[in-house]
């Protein structure tokens, strides 16, 4: 089952390419279990043809080391870029501050995923390939993600599968097993928390996702994101042909 959910993904990647008249793909490398997935299955479809980047922002070095595993024991090509410097440059543009790495402020924090996407897409565009984005159903449902950041992306290989999914094809790609194992983190700032972040774990959501069902408590947690998160599905609003 799960090496046929492999395969019709990596057929789908490479109907992508071919009908986009690109040459290969392009994929973040968090050191997380989604970007690792993502990565394999863009390996596979196009061998030989597919970068990964890693991007820190005064991250945990231990994710970036997690990100250098996968490349190096899967066997894809990677490059390193650190976003530290011109993250700090943009803070202090901003804000006439300081730049405190720990800082816990959204429209601050949010910058890193977007200094990561131009990043991909300046390789994206001297590689004539696509950016192949790492969101999966759980996070598509709720929003969680930065617009024109970790969204901004030409392929979503994972949009329709919940959290076990991807646990289920890491292991079957032969992921480490310290990157399936690891806490989910988007790693905005130390010890950064997906699930204490949203207020509800993955499990909750996979099986809400799936069945509706959950206790009222998550039910709420989950329409609420998905509604106040609305926008980062929408195109920009255009006003009628007057």
């Amino acid at each position: 089952m799960v090496d046929d959910l492999a395969k019709k993904i990596e057929t789908w990647l490479k109907q992508q390419v071919k009908d986009r008249g690109a040459r290969g793909l392009v994929v973040g490398l968090s050191g997380g279990i989604d970007s690792a997935v993502t990565a394999v299955l863009c390996h596979r479809a196009c061998f030989g043809n597919t970068l990964g980047v890693i991007m820190p922002c005064y991250s945990d070095p231990q994710d970036a080391g997690h990100a250098r595993l996968l490349a190096e024991s899967i066997g894809f090509e990677y490059k390193t870029v650190v976003l530290d410097n011109i993250f700090s440059d943009m803070v202090r543009l901003l804000t006439d501050g300081d730049c405190d790495p720990g800082v816990k402020d959204m429209p601050i924090v949010n910058i890193k995923p977007r200094l990561r996407m131009t990043a991909l897409y300046y390789y994206a565009s001297r590689r004539q390939s696509l950016v192949a984005g790492t969101s999966n159903r759980c996070e598509i449902t709720v929003g969680y993600y930065t617009k024109f950041g970790d969204g901004g992306a030409d392929l979503l290989p994972l949009a329709n599968l919940v959290k076990d999914d991807i646990r289920e094809l890491a292991a079957y790609l032969g992921v480490p097993r310290e990157i399936i194992e690891k806490p989910p983190s988007a790693g905005l700032w130390p010890g950064h928390d997906d699930e204490e972040e949203m207020g509800v774990t993955y499990e909750e959501l996979d099986r809400y996702i799936l069945t509706g069902q959950a206790d009222e408590r998550v039910k709420q947690v989950i329409d609420g994101l998905a509604a106040v998160n609305l926008h980062k599905k929408q195109m920009p609003a255009v006003p009628p042909n007057y």
